[in-house]
């Protein structure tokens, strides 16, 4: 079994995916726009006017694979309740990918030394996605 976040950017998709390339080195592993898909336009899962806009996208970050869509394009992302977390092997490393995904965003906790962490940060980026970037792990924690 595997579990994957599916992230729904409301019309900013490709915007994101442009964004995580070059924040996180993020590679488009599959793209279909909605004017792809079989369906009629106005049927279902095709939205009128939706055409352009990302239906189903897949990216991999890392070691990890991630799925995201335009989904509704209510222009309203919300990713409450959820964050993704990233760990990277040094503080340096950890902290160039904190301040890339910081461009446009929030920082809700400014990378620091802590008790299970080499370095940690919290960061809500530009679409409103909030992650957590450690650096190697305090062991035992």
């Amino acid at each position: 079994m595997r579990v994957q976040p599916y992230l729904t950017f409301e019309g900013r998709c490709e915007e994101a995916l442009t964004f995580y390339q070059s924040a996180l080195g993020a590679e488009i592993l599959s793209m279909m726009r909605y004017k792809d898909s079989p369906l009629p336009e106005g049927a279902g899962a095709r939205p009128p006017g939706f055409g352009e806009k990302i239906m189903h996208a897949s990216l991999r970050i890392g070691d990890s694979e991630l799925l995201a869509s335009d989904g509704c394009c209510s222009g309203d992302t919300a990713f409450k309740g959820v964050s993704l977390s990233i760990t990277l092997p040094d503080p340096a490393q950890a902290s160039r990918i904190f301040a890339a995904l910081a461009q446009g965003g929030e920082v809700l906790v400014p990378m620091t030394e802590t008790f299970f962490a080499q370095r940690f940060g919290m960061v809500a980026d530009r679409f409103g996605l909030t992650w957590l970037v450690l650096a190697a792990p305090v062991e035992g924690v």
